[in-house]
């Protein structure tokens, strides 16, 4: 891998003074295409170097349960399960959330003024009452 990588800086670097000192000024397709190639070659290189690391280390993690598991079974231990809670709901991001309708934005709007008419309504309705009472306690019928 890093022979492969350092062969590629050295080829670029190869092309670089060619094209500094006045090579072929043609080449430039073919430059690209190779530069893409090349490019796509480290890529994949990378790409495999991964999948390698990763095979590896899952090859470890199965050694090392294996391990546990056979200190588990000489001492008699079961193993703890895994509890799996379940996260709460979590509240939908509101920059996400759907669009309504203007029909829908005009029933909320009329949904809130009757709210607010029914606590004025009923605001006024007890004031009332209390003038009322006040009223009917300083007169008196004959």
């Amino acid at each position: 891998m890093a022979a492969f990588i350092a062969k590629q800086m050295v080829g670029s670097q190869l092309n670089a003074v060619k094209g500094a000192v006045g090579g072929d000024g043609g080449d430039d397709e073919t430059d690209k295409e190779k530069e893409e190639e090349a490019e796509r070659e480290r890529q994949e290189a990378i790409k495999e170097a991964e999948d390698r690391r990763k095979e590896k280390h899952r090859k470890m993690e199965e050694e090392r349960e294996k391990m546990r598991q056979e200190i588990r079974d000489k001492y008699n231990i079961k193993k703890k399960e895994e509890v799996v809670e379940q996260a709460p709901q979590e509240e939908p991001n509101p920059l996400m959330r759907k669009k309504k309708t203007p029909e829908e934005l005009a029933a909320e709007a009329e949904q809130e003024d009757l709210d607010d008419f029914t606590k004025l309504k009923n605001s006024i309705e007890t004031q009332v009452n209390e003038i009322k009472t006040q009223i009917e306690g300083k007169c008196s019928l004959q």
